[in-house]
């Protein structure tokens, strides 16, 4: 076997399509798959299979497109369709790009983001062992609608569209997927020899294979698995690909050391990051930027972004962290608790019915239930420190900027506005009074209110 890794290789995604059919101002390839957007996943894969350069062509809102990728990988480049016609002519609007160098040239889609490293590796594989023009199809039970690829003596001979199709070649299962890979000393030659003489008068990719045969070319056909192709012009195709993607990477935890009773219902984002015994309850969303560290729990409903679970906390359920919450090892985040922009320390409880923002929880204190450090008076955000060991009792309001010293204590109900030393207890309510009857002449009042107003 050659070894292609040796090879140098351009990846070309072609990212100009309108996509009316998504009903949005959005330019397709930038809807989201787990928040990324669908180009970008097609060039992480790019990258991850030896690419070293990566040539994107753009078309309707270019800008748009260019920002995205150059944001997402600095080294690519962008390349203007700057009218549609054909898959032929997108390609080489990159012409400047295929004639750098390089020994191999991957044709991809900035709408067919499931296609994993190793198909791409297979097909550059195949250019290795001396194919000038390979193209990935898939075996499908339903062939409608597809091209079907003609293939003679493990060669290539044509890519047969079905209107086109005979009786007998309609009645092949092995079907076009459009991504194809070419050795880069023959490309520029086939593809300007392609022709637009059709009704719709463009120029397209599949007439590579024809046309390299007819110049005495080695065209081969990889067969690659049917969800790796899919591509997306509708809504309904964006949600199917968003499913087979999470279904992946939630098998690809599993598989790393993650416990998952309900898989089906846990949402991941692309960037989150679960390490070993980590142990997911059902119907949880993991939103951007998200790592949980060795042995934390995350309890069913919890809504997680922007945050840092350590290891052995637990957090939830009906749990909310926001972005820039950082759990301390063997902390405990608990129900109908929102973090926001806080350090919480090691050991430290957070167990129920609390808001933290713009804090820092020192490891083993206790926030009771109802506790809201008030930090934002309407044009600023202020800072609220609890020091390790302090407890905070049961709906005690913490008016920012405020610290509460180590083994400080506040007294249920209090709102607490002065710093609290270290080992105090604060103390801040209005003196009880107990009004004798007072109870029943507020009844009788409300009860003649009420019949009154039924008059």
């Amino acid at each position: 076997m050659v070894d292609s890794s040796n090879r140098t290789c351009l990846t070309i995604i072609l990212a100009a399509g309108e996509g009316k059919r998504m009903a949005s101002d959005m330019p397709k390839v930038l809807h989201p798959v787990a928040g990324l957007p669908m180009v970008c996943h097609v060039l992480d894969t790019a990258k991850s299979a030896g690419a070293n350069d990566i040539a994107v062509v753009v078309g309707n809102q270019a800008e748009l497109v260019s920002q995205s990728v150059q944001n997402h990988h600095q080294q690519t480049t962008t390349h203007l369709q700057e009218r549609r016609s054909g898959t032929a002519h997108a390609v080489l609007a990159a012409r400047d790009a295929v004639q750098s160098g390089h020994d191999d040239v991957v044709v991809l889609y900035g709408d067919v983001p499931l296609m994993k490293t190793e198909t791409i590796m297979a097909a550059r594989q195949s250019l290795a062992e001396g194919a000038d023009i390979v193209v990935l199809g898939f075996e499908t039970q339903t062939p409608t609608g597809y091209g079907r690829l003609i293939v003679e003596n493990d060669q290539l001979t044509a890519i047969r569209e079905e209107k086109d199709a005979s009786e007998d070649e309609r009645k092949i299962t092995l079907c076009n997927s459009g991504i194809m890979a070419f050795g880069a000393r023959h490309m520029l030659s086939v593809l300007d020899a392609i022709s637009n003489d059709n009704a719709q008068g463009e120029y397209y990719l599949t007439d590579a294979v024809e046309v390299g045969r007819s110049q005495g070319l080695n065209v081969v056909a990889v067969e690659v698995p049917e969800e790796e192709t899919l591509g997306v012009n509708d809504r309904v195709q964006l949600a199917q690909v968003e499913a087979i993607w999470q279904d992946r990477q939630r098998k690809k935890f599993m598989r790393s050391g993650v416990a998952m009773s309900a898989p089906q219902t846990i949402c991941l984002h692309h960037d989150t990051l679960l390490e070993r015994d980590v142990v997911l309850e059902p119907n949880i969303v993991f939103a951007a930027g998200v790592q949980v560290k060795q042995g934390a729990t995350i309890r069913a409903f919890s809504h997680l972004e922007g945050a840092s679970v350590g290891r052995g906390a637990i957090v939830g359920p009906y749990a909310r962290l926001r972005p820039g919450a950082v759990i301390g090892n063997g902390s405990k985040i608990g129900n109908f608790v929102e973090i926001k922009a806080s350090n919480i320390g090691d050991g430290a409880k957070v167990n129920h019915l609390s808001y933290v923002g713009d804090s820092e929880v020192g490891a083993k204190a206790n926030v009771g239930a109802g506790v809201v450090t008030c930090n934002y008076d309407g044009f600023n955000k202020h800072k609220t420190i609890i020091g390790s060991g302090a407890f905070i009792g049961t709906n005690s309001s913490l008016v920012a900027p405020v610290e509460i010293g180590e083994n400080a204590n506040t007294a249920a109900g209090s709102v607490i506005t002065k710093d609290v030393p270290a080992d105090s207890l604060a103390i801040e309510r209005n003196k009880q009074a107990n009004l004798s009857g007072k109870a029943k002449s507020l009844r009788k009042r409300y009860a003649d209110q009420k019949a009154a107003s039924k008059k």
